[in-house]
């Protein structure tokens, strides 16, 4: 089921609430290292057709040389990090005073437009007044010497362009002057703005969303850490103890009895030897199809019985909801537990009593061993020796949870009854 799941990179939502947090951890932790084992093929692929178009090019007589290092890598340059380069602060400074300096001239050459239209009025205007004064006075006709009059009038006209030309000096000073408090004005109302919008609220609430999320990031692989270490651990001891089964072959001796092993083959059918006449669905659509499916293929390997008789297991249940297992372990001390047949996988979940609830594995039974799906990498030859296991090592690190208590049956007849008929 878990090579199910990490093939695809996906597993089923119901499935996944029948997880506890523990589990979910550890199984986003393996799905992660898939993601990288896969990253890794292709990055190992694309650069074996890297080199392989690379000879192609050079048998071709055309190719692209990249410009290397020191280091014999790809040179690469980025921007404000190379010798010389401006800092990215000297850059965002250069480019804001340079904002601020074309628009302050932008708007200087709009008042310079209005101010040069208000100057060649006003002396238009004083011009055509001096002249209407003469032509009022008929200063012409009283002046013996026209001549005289011409030059006279020529003085007034220089005297009045040499006072426009410094009318228009003040002017353009005047608009200097302004164009450079302008300019600061406008630099520093958008390095405020630049500031403000680096430490706004919504940048604030972004930054701490990023900081919570690695900080989660970093438990999650803390915890997923520590507890694939405490179960590599527990493996060890258990193989030491010759109690967990690493191929399916070890999973033949069950130390039954010549007449035991008789009596199981002629009460079921085994899959095994017939497998035109059953084909297991890729997961458990129906409970008819489960029930079959234990018929079929759990029963040759003894699961729900107790070892070495054929008698069913107290801890063994049936086809029961995870509602209704916390109803039979309600009034049950902590340690307490049963095995209830899935309705998710192909397999199995054990119900735990912990001290301020409940707890619930789930054991994966698809392949020719028994292991609690994504937290225990022990693989068992049969699903009493998982229980027996944990009956003296925990399952998990962090809870410590060890089998104390079998809870049996409060039902008539039990709950386990379609399984076996």
């Amino acid at each position: 089921m878990l090579q199910q799941i990490l093939r695809d990179m996906y597993i089923d939502p119901e499935l996944l609430a029948e997880l506890n947090e523990e589990q979910k951890q550890i199984l986003f932790y393996k799905m992660r290292e898939e993601q990288l084992r896969r990253w890794r093929e292709r990055e190992e692929k694309a650069r074996m057709e890297e080199a392989v178009l690379r000879k192609t090019a050079r048998r071709n007589g055309k190719r692209v040389r990249w410009l290397r290092g020191q280091d014999g890598e790809v040179w690469v340059w980025v921007m404000g990090e190379a010798p010389g380069d401006k800092p990215y602060e000297q850059i965002s400074e250069e480019l804001i005073a340079e904002r601020a300096r074309l628009q302050a001239q932008k708007e200087a050459e709009e008042l310079w437009r209005q101010k040069e239209a208000e100057i060649t009025k006003k002396f238009r205007d004083a011009m055509a007044q001096e002249k209407a004064r003469i032509v009022a006075e008929k200063w012409k006709i009283e002046m013996e010497d026209r001549k005289a009059a011409k030059l006279e009038e020529e003085k007034i006209q220089e005297e009045l362009k040499k006072r426009e030309e410094e009318e228009r000096q003040k002017g353009e000073e005047l608009i200097r002057q302004q164009e450079e408090i302008r300019a600061k004005e406008l630099y520093l109302s958008l390095k405020q703005a630049q500031q403000h919008s680096q430490h706004s609220d919504d940048d604030q609430e972004w930054e701490e969303q990023l900081r919570r999320s690695k900080a989660a990031d970093e438990e999650r692989s803390h915890k997923a850490r520590r507890a694939r270490d405490e179960y590599r651990r527990q493996s060890l001891r258990a193989i030491q103890k010759g109690r967990v089964a690493g191929l399916s072959h070890l999973f033949q001796g069950t130390n039954l009895s010549k007449d035991q092993e008789i009596k199981l083959n002629n009460n079921s059918a085994s899959p095994l030897l017939s497998p035109a006449i059953w084909e297991r669905p890729s997961r458990p659509l129906s409970r008819d199809v489960i029930i079959r499916w234990f018929k079929e293929e759990q029963i040759p390997r003894r699961a729900g019985f107790e070892r070495n008789t054929n008698r069913i297991a107290q801890w063994f249940h049936g086809i029961i909801s995870r509602q209704e297992a916390e109803e039979l372990l309600m009034n049950k001390s902590e340690g307490a537990f049963l095995v209830r047949v899935s309705e998710k996988i192909w397999g199995y979940a054990l119900s735990y009593r912990q001290q301020n609830g409940f707890k619930h594995f789930l054991v994966d039974a698809s392949g020719d061993f028994y292991s609690f799906l994504g937290v225990d990498p022990n693989r068992h030859p049969t699903l009493t020796d998982l229980i027996d296991f944990h009956k003296e090592e925990i399952i998990t690190s962090s809870g410590g949870e060890l089998l104390l208590e079998p809870c049996g049956q409060q039902k008539t007849p039990p709950d386990y009854s379609p399984l076996f008929e």
